[in-house]
C-alpha cells in the first residue's frame, strides 16, 4: 500500500468512524446514564432503540404524518413507555426482592416484551427501508467522502449530547441526577425524590436511543433485530468507562473509528471481531475504562 492510499483509507476511517461512532455515543450514554443512578445495566436499550425506529417508520409512511409530528411524538412515546417501566415493573421488583440481578432480568423481560410486538404487528417480519429524511449526496471532507446525510448524523448526535452535559451541569434536575449518582442516600437526605429522578433518568435515556434511531434507521434495513447495535454501544461503555458519561461518549467514537480502520486496513469481515479485541485490550490494560476512576477496595 503506498503513502497516498494509506492517507486515504485514514481519513476516511476516521471521518466514516466519527458518523457511526456519533450514533454509538449517543446509546453508550444512555446506558451509562442509568447505570451511574440505579446500578441496572439496561439490556433493553437495542429494543427501546428498535421500537423507537419502527415507531416513526409506523408514523412517516403508514400514517402519513409530516416529520415536525412524527419525530416528537416518537421521543414522546420512548420516555413514556421507559419512565411507566421503571415505575410499574422495575420499583415493585426492587420492593419484592431487592436483588440486582432480578432488576437485570427485567430489563431483558422489556427487550424481548417490545420485540414481540414489532413482530406482532407485522413489520418486524420483513426488512423496511427508512425514509431518508436529508439528502445522500455526497460531499468531501479532505480526500474522504461521506453524504450529507452523514454529516447531518454527526452534527445532531454532537448536539444532542452537549446539551445532555448543559443539563447535567447548568440546570437543577441535572444537578440532582448527579447527586444521585454520586449518593443516593444523601441526595435524598437533601430532598430529592429519588423515584422522580430515576423516572426521568429512564425516560431520557430511551429518548437519547430514540434520537439514535432517527439518525441511524435511514443507512440500515430495519428488521427486529436491528437492535443488537447495542452490542457497540455495551462497549463504548466499557472502553470508556461504565460509570463515566464522558468516557462513554468517546468510547463510541473509539468504537466506531476501529470499526472502519479494521474495515479499510484489514478485512470487511473482521469488522465484527473488532469491538471485541477493543474490550479486551481495555480490560487488560484499564480495567476500569479509559475515563474510569480508580478502584476503591470495600470492607464487606
Amino acid at each position: 500500500m503506498d503513502f497516498d492510499l494509506f492517507l486515504l483509507f485514514l481519513q476516511q476511517g476516521i471521518v466514516s468512524g466519527l458518523v457511526v461512532g456519533s450514533v454509538y455515543a449517543l446509546l453508550a450514554l444512555s446506558i451509562v446514564m442509568i447505570f451511574k443512578t440505579s446500578e441496572v445495566p439496561n439490556f433493553a436499550a437495542g429494543e427501546v432503540f428498535m421500537a423507537a425506529g419502527y415507531c416513526a417508520l409506523f408514523l412517516l409512511v403508514f400514517q402519513h404524518m409530516p416529520l415536525w409530528v412524527a419525530i416528537p411524538v416518537t421521543l414522546v412515546a420512548s420516555f413514556i413507555v421507559a419512565a411507566l417501566f421503571r415505575r410499574g415493573v422495575l420499583k415493585q421488583v426492587a420492593k419484592a426482592s431487592g436483588s440486582p440481578v432480578n432488576l437485570v432480568i427485567a430489563t431483558l423481560g422489556l427487550s424481548y416484551v417490545l420485540k414481540g410486538l414489532v413482530r406482532r404487528t407485522g413489520f418486524g417480519d420483513t426488512p423496511r427501508s427508512f425514509p431518508a429524511l436529508i439528502s445522500t449526496d455526497s460531499i468531501m471532507i479532505g480526500q474522504a467522502s461521506i453524504t450529507k446525510l452523514d454529516l447531518s448524523i454527526f452534527i445532531t448526535a454532537i448536539l444532542v449530547m452537549a446539551a445532555v452535559f448543559w443539563m447535567f451541569a447548568y440546570t437543577k434536575v441535572g444537578r440532582a441526577m448527579r447527586a444521585v449518582g454520586m449518593n443516593p442516600k444523601a441526595a435524598q437526605l437533601m430532598g430529592v425524590d429519588l423515584e422522580r429522578i430515576h423516572m426521568l433518568v429512564w425516560g431520557l435515556a430511551a429518548v437519547i436511543s430514540a434520537i439514535a434511531a432517527l439518525l441511524i434507521s435511514p443507512k440500515i434495513l430495519m428488521t427486529a433485530e436491528m437492535g443488537s447495535i447495542v452490542t457497540m454501544a455495551f462497549a463504548a461503555a466499557i472502553v470508556g468507562g461504565f460509570m463515566s458519561l464522558p468516557g462513554a461518549v468517546v468510547g463510541g467514537f473509539v468504537i466506531g473509528i476501529t470499526e472502519n480502520f479494521v474495515g479499510l486496513f484489514i478485512s470487511s469481515r473482521a469488522i465484527v471481531v473488532a469491538p471485541f479485541v477493543a474490550i479486551m485490550l481495555v480490560l487488560i490494560l484499564r480495567p476500569q475504562g479509559l475515563f474510569g476512576g480508580k478502584f476503591a477496595i470495600k470492607k464487606v
